[in-house]
């Protein structure tokens, strides 16, 4: 069988991290498999290193001063549609509105749905959801959502966790890399994803500005940040809002792939009051490292997380969360490492395999 996965970027992303994940894990059950990116800027390889056994097609994609958010993701559509060669496949698996815009015929996973005003974009995400032949969802929230709103019944397949990376970094053998970001930053509350409306970052700052009264001693840290859109108008309100709060966090942007998980097994309390999500990898790789988190009250996350993590609706329940996470609660520990132990990406691969088969290109 002979796979093609498509991304949208090099970059740490959800969707790039499911993509290589999942990349490696179907080599490992022999699936000829190549992951097809466009590489940002003139990146020369995605964001960590790649198993050999996965082809890497990186379709040259420089930056150009000036271009809209509308323009860059119509050009990386009309980019990727050029160089991709769909008859070299079995199976064309599309991880992203701009990648399934690109290719036509193909399989799609619908991480999450967006919400668009320009009408280029909402035609490409329309399009991205309409025209795929097959879907996977990794949620059943989201598969509910697709249902909902365009009649159909996508698959649904988990996501992978690395859980063992971030036990490892949580365990004796990660006290130095621990050490190092406690040295760097002291006590930490950590959110990753970078500073966007969707995850919910001016909600945590404003939750922060309550909760270091009590705990002044702990930082907040925001870790991440690669993305195609436009954000500066809510980075400008953030930046206001900090300066009227009197909030000194700290924006460590993207952060390498080896030191991701001492970073989050150091901090005493992860955040994730994202306001759209699939899945939350994130969280659930903060949960392998042990680490509490507190996540925003969604649907979908309940449906993920169950009782592993608390919830907060709003500002002041996540400052009271937060603070309450800095209580230890090894029962809640437990069943969050066991539940991030259950997500593999081998079984993910299989649940892939299986859909591939029931759903070839030429059906």
């Amino acid at each position: 069988m002979r796979v093609a996965l498509l991304t949208y970027s090099t970059r740490p992303r959800g969707g790039v991290v499911h993509t290589l994940n999942l990349a490696e894990a179907l080599a490992d059950l022999g699936v000829d498999v190549a992951v097809w990116s466009l590489a940002r800027g003139g990146d020369g390889g995605f964001f960590r290193a790649v198993d050999p056994r996965v082809h890497q097609r990186l379709v040259p994609f420089p930056d150009r001063e000036h271009e809209s958010v509308t323009e860059r993701i119509v050009r990386s559509i009309d980019t990727l549609r050029t160089y991709f060669t769909p008859a070299e496949y079995d199976i064309v698996h599309a991880q992203d509105c701009i990648s399934a815009n690109a290719v036509g015929r193909c399989i799609r996973t619908i991480h999450h749905l967006d919400q668009f005003t320009t009408p280029v974009l909402v035609e490409c995400h329309e399009k991205a959801v309409v025209t795929p032949y097959a879907r996977i969802c990794v949620s059943q929230a989201v598969a509910d959502e697709v249902r909902a709103g365009w009649g159909s019944t996508p698959a649904v397949i988990p996501n992978g966790v690395a859980a063992q990376r971030f036990e490892a970094a949580a365990s004796d053998e990660g006290t130095a890399g621990r050490r190092r970001w406690r040295d760097r930053l002291g006590r930490y509350v950590l959110a990753v994803g970078g500073i966007e409306p969707r995850k919910g970052s001016i909600d945590l700052l404003a939750a922060y500005g309550l909760f270091r009264r009590g705990h002044p001693e702990l930082r907040l840290v925001f870790a991440g940040g690669e993305t195609l859109f436009d954000y500066r108008d809510y980075r400008a309100e953030f930046e206001r809002i900090r300066a009227e709060l009197d909030l000194e966090p700290v924006v460590l942007g993207p952060v390498a792939e080896e030191e991701l998980p001492s970073l989050v097994a150091g901090c005493d309390a992860f955040a994730f009051p994202s306001t759209k999500e699939g899945f939350g990898l994130a969280a659930m790789e903060a949960l392998a490292a042990g680490r509490p988190v507190v996540a925003r009250d969604l649907p979908i996350l309940r449906e993920v997380f169950g009782d592993t993590v608390t919830y907060a609706a709003d500002v002041p329940a996540l400052a009271a969360r937060l603070a309450d996470a800095l209580t230890p609660d090894p029962v809640r520990t437990a069943a969050g490492r066991t539940l991030a132990r259950s997500l593999t990406w081998a079984a993910a691969a299989r649940a892939h395999v299986e859909f591939y088969r029931a759903h070839p290109i030429s059906a």
